[in-house]
C-alpha cells in the first residue's frame, strides 16, 4: 500500500513572527520545511499540506484541520504528519477521538516528529496519552491565567474586548479607556430625550429608520469598528429591542459593566449569562453621555408597567386615564360592542369610590380637540404664547457659562501668583515663612474656585439637558399639529395623565382634566 502523507502545520501561541496576516509565519514555514524533508527521506508521497495560521490548539473550527480530517476519512491520505502532537491538538478528548479512535478505523497512521509519537509502533500509546494529558493541563492553566489577567483589568475599570458599546470608541492614547464617539453619542442622547419626552420605543425606532440612521451594528461596520455583516432583511434597521438595551445601559452614565457573560469552560465555547453578583461593575470610569437627571427620568418611565386589554392589545389610554375621585387606574372594557373606561376600584372595594365612567370614543374626541386647541394657541404666529409656556433656559445657560469663565480666569490668576512667589523665594525676595503664608492663601483660593467651577458645570449640564428636551417637545408639537386620530405613541409624547370624573346626568359633559407633558 502506498504511503500518502498529509502534512499538518499550525502556528503556536509562543511563536508569532508574521510580517502580515496574509503571509505564513516563520514558524509555519519552518514546520513545512522540516516535515517535507522528513516525509521525503522515508519515501512518502505528499498529498497535501494543511496549514492553520492564527488558530489555537483548542480551536475545533480550524478550517485546514477539518479539511485534513475529511481527506483522511475519505482515504485520500493514510499518514498524518505533524511537528508535535500539540500542533494536532492540545485537547485530550480530540487526541483520543481521532488518533486513538477514528484514525485506527480509517487505517491512518499518526506521526509527530519532535515527541516521537507514532501509532505504527507498539508500546507508543502511553507516551502519546501522557503528551495529551500534559497538553490538556497546559490548556487549562493557560485559560485560568488569561481569565485572571482579564478579570484583574476589569476590576480596575479598564475596558476589555474588541468592540465598544455604541456611542463610544477606544481611546487611542490610553489603552483600556473609552472616549465618546460624537456622531453615535448624539443619536444616543436623542433617543433618551425622545423617550423622556413621551415617545415610545417603537416610534423612536420608526423615526430613526425613516431618517435612514444606521443601527449600532451597521454603524460599527461602516466605520470599520465591526467587520461581520449580517445578511438578514432587517439587519441594518433599528428595533424596539435595540432601543430598550440603549435606554437601560449604564455605560452611558459613565459606569463600566463587564463580565456579564462567560463560557461554560475552556473546552466549551457556548456563552451563558452570569448572575449580576459576578459582574464587574465600576462607577465613573469614563465620560458620561447622559446626564443624571435625564437617566433617572428614563428609568422611571421604563419601570412603569401598563396592563393590556382582554384582546391582548394595549389601549391608547393605558397608564394615562385615572379616576378623579380615588386616583385608581381606569380599566378598558366592552359592553354591547362599545368600548368604555371605568374605575376598577369601585367594584374592587364596594363603596370606596363614586366611580368614573366614560366611552373610549368620547374621551378620544375630547383629548384630540383639546390637543388641537393647545397646538394652535402655541404655534399660531399671532397667538398668546404665554398661555402655554416652554421653559427657556437659554438666558440662564449664558449666565452660567459667563460665571464659569470668570471663575476660571480668577483661578488662573491665583495659579500664576503661586508660580511667581516660587520665583521670589528662589531669588531671596521673600523669606521661607512668607512663602508658606502666601502659598497657603493662593492654594485655598485655587481650591475654592475649582469647587465653584464644578458646581456651576453641574448646573450648566442640567440646564442644557432641559433646553434640549424642550426643543424636542417644540419640534414634536409642530410635527403632530394636524393629527386626525390618536394613537399610543402620541399619547406617550404629549399626555402625562388624564383625570376623569362621573357626570350626574346625560345632559352634562364628562368632567375631564388633561395634564400635558409640558
Amino acid at each position: 500500500m502506498n504511503e500518502i502523507a498529509g502534512i499538518y502545520c499550525r502556528l503556536s501561541e509562543e511563536d508569532r513572527h508574521k510580517k502580515s496576516r496574509e503571509e505564513d509565519s516563520e514558524s509555519i514555514q519552518n514546520q513545512k520545511s522540516m516535515l517535507i524533508t522528513y516525509a521525503m527521506e522515508r519515501g512518502w508521497e505528499i498529498y497535501s499540506i494543511y496549514s492553520d495560521d492564527d488558530y489555537t490548539g483548542s480551536d475545533r473550527s480550524r478550517p485546514e484541520f477539518n479539511r485534513m480530517l475529511a481527506d483522511a476519512e475519505e482515504g485520500k491520505i493514510n499518514i498524518v504528519l505533524c511537528k508535535s502532537q500539540s500542533r494536532f491538538s492540545r485537547e485530550l478528548e480530540i487526541v483520543e477521538k481521532y488518533i486513538h479512535g477514528y484514525f485506527l478505523l480509517w487505517n491512518v497512521r499518526f506521526v509527530s516528529v519532535v515527541d516521537n509519537a507514532d501509532t505504527a509502533l507498539r508500546g507508543n500509546k502511553k507516551a502519546r496519552q501522557i503528551n495529551g494529558l500534559i497538553n490538556e493541563w497546559y490548556l487549562e492553566d493557560m485559560s485560568e491565567s488569561i481569565k485572571s489577567v482579564l478579570d484583574d483589568k476589569r476590576s480596575k475599570g479598564l475596558h476589555i474586548g474588541s468592540s465598544v458599546v455604541y456611542g463610544y470608541k477606544k481611546d487611542p492614547e490610553r489603552k483600556g479607556h473609552i472616549i465618546i464617539d460624537e456622531p453615535a453619542a448624539k443619536v444616543v442622547h436623542e433617543i433618551f430625550e425622545l423617550f423622556s419626552a413621551g415617545m415610545g420605543k417603537t416610534a423612536i425606532a420608526r423615526l430613526l429608520n425613516e431618517r435612514k440612521e444606521p443601527n449600532p451594528t451597521e454603524y460599527k461596520r461602516i466605520h470599520h469598528l465591526y467587520h461581520k455583516r449580517y445578511s438578514g432583511k432587517y439587519s441594518t434597521l433599528w428595533s424596539v429591542q435595540v432601543i430598550r438595551r440603549i435606554l437601560k445601559n449604564e455605560m452611558y452614565i459613565g459606569n463600566m459593566i463587564q463580565g456579564t457573560t462567560g463560557t461554560v469552560s475552556y473546552k466549551i465555547s457556548k456563552t451563558v449569562r452570569k448572575p449580576p453578583e459576578q459582574w464587574f461593575y465600576i462607577q465613573g470610569t469614563h465620560e458620561r453621555i447622559i446626564e443624571k437627571e435625564l437617566w433617572e427620568t428614563v428609568q422611571h418611565l421604563l419601570n412603569t408597567r401598563y396592563r393590556s386589554c382582554s384582546s391582548g392589545k394595549m389601549g391608547i389610554f393605558a397608564g394615562k386615564a385615572q379616576c378623579a375621585y380615588c386616583g385608581y387606574a381606569m380599566h378598558l372594557g366592552t359592553k354591547r360592542g362599545r368600548k368604555y373606561l371605568a374605575c376598577g376600584n369601585k367594584y374592587r372595594i364596594p363603596g370606596s369610590c363614586e366611580g368614573s365612567f366614560i366611552p373610549e370614543a368620547v374621551l378620544a374626541s375630547v383629548v384630540l380637540e383639546q390637543f388641537h386647541d393647545m397646538a394652535a394657541r402655541y404655534l399660531d404666529e399671532e397667538g398668546a404664547e404665554a398661555q402655554i409656556t416652554f421653559p427657556d433656559d437659554n438666558g440662564q445657560e449664558e449666565v452660567i457659562r459667563k460665571k464659569i469663565t470668570a471663575l476660571a480666569n480668577r483661578m488662573n490668576r491665583s495659579k500664576n501668583a503661586l508660580k511667581d512667589i516660587f520665583v521670589d523665594k528662589a531669588n531671596g525676595d521673600i523669606t521661607a515663612e512668607e512663602f508658606e503664608e502666601f502659598a497657603d492663601a493662593f492654594r485655598a483660593e485655587i481650591k475654592k474656585y475649582q469647587q465653584e467651577i464644578e458646581y456651576h458645570e453641574k448646573a450648566l449640564e442640567t440646564v442644557c439637558a432641559r433646553n434640549a428636551q424642550e426643543h424636542v417637545k417644540k419640534e414634536l408639537l409642530q410635527k403632530y399639529r394636524s393629527i386626525e386620530q390618536l394613537d399610543r405613541d402620541i399619547m406617550n409624547i404629549f399626555v402625562h395623565s388624564i383625570e376623569i370624573g362621573h357626570r350626574k346626568n346625560r345632559s352634562e359633559e364628562y368632567p375631564i382634566k388633561i395634564y400635558w407633558n409640558f
